[in-house]
């Protein structure tokens, strides 16, 4: 049936962190463009004319307290818009909670507000991640009837998105309008980010016109934001009509825009369009830069395209532009990638000869490169390399070499490392702990698993689905089904939302325990705990009935399959076609492998054995 757990445990198991230049979060336009703004339009709301950067020159908390001290001591005290200046010197200096405590001070010594400070105080929530306070200075606001402003709604709503509260964003952006405030640009903005955030692209096309129909010309920041979520989403036709739209208008695109196009064109092979680009960049004066040639690079690394990749590389060069240490990772990673480690090494000793020391992602790439191969001992030295070079593994190298090890059933070596992450101040996380479990499981030492599992909780580590998939299937392995049943249960007592890969492996080793019972019991439940069979469930339990001797009821399954849009693939038919042979019942098997070869499936190894076999039987009843 395969092993089910190997495709399990996700690619960020042992890749997390290996991104070597997260192009995505360079391209976007973020939600910190949009803080940014709101920050500049809240500094021009709070100034006053006289001494509009009085308090600027502040770098330390401490001068900035005493002077608090003092104003705080005059009579008559200072006004509102004075204090006002010196607490938005505090938010640019990032002291959220002193500026929380002085606009307390400030009420108890009968200050009174103004939108101003009240929008100072908002933004401090925003920023500290307590948007249910700033929301709740709304409607004090309201109540002492400090009318809000457009900043007050835009620094809320951004607040809310940052939050990942995007249906309470909008709500508030509608009831913004409703109440016949004008939105600024950033607030459009803000809402468009967060649409875009979570992949809805057909709202933020929406959003954008929209914003049109209501007098608003998107700026260069709109148009940008849709067409990195457009390219984000593989909508590429999409995002260049927008991009048109966007010249139409009369707007410059600029380097970012052209950067995002160019990814997604590189990702879907596009070369004649990107080379199209790229002479459109050159006729508006927009010169390439190390971000664009990279992001060529990396695609072209991604697609396995090595010599284009390479000759971007000497394109990059004769522009007189340098690679960096990004361009060499890149690099690094494509060569790990395609197996060929000492080319990966070679571009790591060109880095060293530019006078550019590996950082690193750099030794990181090379120690999961020499990992893939199950070089341990090479793993082992880059990893020692890395250390006597200055550059301090994180957590991400110790992982990487652990899960090298366990891979390579090596799990002493892999509770080394463990154990000496400790000592270097770092913290083993939930990755660390679910790849030691992992490999104890594989080597069915699940008792020791069940024993770090709890070492992990005691560390206050919070275990992941992907954990708990690990040490269920191990016990499964194992045949330990009643030890797997209480993990099971223990996990849909504790709110652990079970998907079907918990429920196949929990079927797979109740089939292979020998309780069928149980296992058609669970397999018949699926339904009423709104969840879908899919064809590895399906196939799973066909094997099952057929070992039990029960290939009529496994092929009443079988047949059942499009019931639930289901279709048999490959192994359904061998696995049906192995049963009814198993079980004497030869015509069936027969019938079926002719149905199979005639929707374009092959009999695999064990299948045509048999099938020989049941026409070498036949041949020696021949008279």
């Amino acid at each position: 049936m395969g092993n089910l757990i190997s495709s399990l445990i996700l690619p960020s198991i042992v890749n997390g962190g290996r991104n070597l230049y997260n192009f995505r979060s360079t391209l976007c336009f973020s939600a910190n463009t949009i803080a940014t703004q709101i920050e500049a339009l809240n500094k021009n709301s709070t100034s006053v004319r006289r001494n509009p950067r009085k308090y600027d020159r502040f770098d330390n908390i401490d001068d900035a307290l005493a002077l608090f001290d003092k104003m705080i001591d005059k009579y008559p005290k200072p006004s509102i818009a004075e204090f006002n200046e010196l607490l938005a010197s505090l938010v640019r200096m990032k002291h959220y909670a002193v500026v929380v405590s002085m606009y307390t001070q400030l009420e108890s010594f009968g200050v009174s507000s103004n939108v101003y400070s009240f929008n100072i105080l908002v933004n401090c929530f925003c920023r500290s991640g307590r948007i249910d306070f700033g929301l709740s200075l709304l409607g004090k606001m309201l109540k002492l009837g400090v009318e809000p402003n457009v900043v007050t709604f835009s620094t809320l709503i951004n607040g809310l998105c940052k939050q990942s509260k995007l249906v309470q964003a909008v709500s508030l952006f509608d009831e913004m309008v409703e109440k016949g405030y004008q939105p600024h640009l950033i607030a459009y903005n803000t809402i468009l980010n967060g649409l875009c955030k979570f992949g809805d692209t057909d709202r933020a096309v929406s959003f954008l016109s929209m914003m049109r129909e209501r007098g608003f010309e998107p700026d260069i920041v709109a148009y940008g934001t849709v067409i990195d979520c457009l390219c984000k989403n593989g909508l590429l036709k999409e995002a260049l009509d927008l991009f048109s739209e966007l010249k139409v208008k009369g707007n410059k695109p600029d380097i970012i825009i052209y950067s995002c196009l160019i990814y997604a064109m590189c990702n879907l092979g596009r070369q004649k369009e990107i080379t199209m680009l790229l002479n459109e960049m050159v006729d508006n004066n927009i010169s390439l830069d190390i971000l664009t040639y990279n992001i060529l690079i990396d695609a072209y690394c991604k697609k396995g395209m090595i010599s284009e990749a390479l000759d971007t590389v000497d394109t990059m060069r004769k522009q007189d532009i340098e690679p960096d240490v990004v361009t060499y990772n890149i690099l690094v990673d494509m060569y790990c990638k395609e197996g060929m480690v000492s080319k990966a090494e070679d571009i790591v000793d060109t880095m060293r000869k530019q006078c550019m020391e590996p950082d690193i992602v750099s030794y990181n790439t090379l120690i999961y490169g020499h990992c893939l191969q199950n070089k341990m001992d090479k793993a082992r030295r880059v990893f020692q390399l890395m250390i006597q070079n200055g550059c301090t593994p994180d957590m991400h190298s110790y992982n990487t070499m652990i899960n090298g090890y366990c891979k390579a059933k090596r799990l002493d070596k892999a509770m080394e490392l463990f154990h000496e992450i400790s000592r270097t101040g770092l913290t083993p996380n939930t990755v660390t702990y679910t790849i030691l479990m992992q490999g104890m499981c594989q080597l069915r030492r699940v008792s020791a698993a069940c024993e770090l599992l709890r070492e992990m909780l005691v560390s206050g580590q919070v275990p992941s689905p992907v954990t708990y998939l690990i040490l269920l299937d191990g016990f499964c392995k194992s045949g330990k089904v009643k030890e797997a049943v209480k993990v099971f249960q223990a996990m849909r007592n504790g709110g652990l939302e079970l998907d079907i890969i918990f429920y196949n492996i929990l079927i797979d080793g109740m089939c292979k325990a020998g309780h069928i019972e149980v296992a058609e019991r669970m397999f018949n439940e699926l339904s009423i705990k709104g969840l879908k069979p899919t064809v590895y469930t399906y196939n799973i339990m066909m094997n099952g009935l057929c070992k039990e001797g029960l290939p009529d009821e496994a092929y009443q399954l079988f047949r059942s399959m499009g019931d639930n849009d289901c279709l048999p693939d490959s192994i359904s038919y061998n696995v049906m076609i192995q049963g009814f042979f198993r079980n004497s019942s030869t015509s069936k098997a027969t019938e079926l492998l002719a149905e199979m070869v005639d929707k374009g499936f092959s009999a695999d190894f064990c299948t045509a054995t048999l099938y020989v076999n049941y026409i070498f039987s036949v041949l020696v009843d021949l008279p």
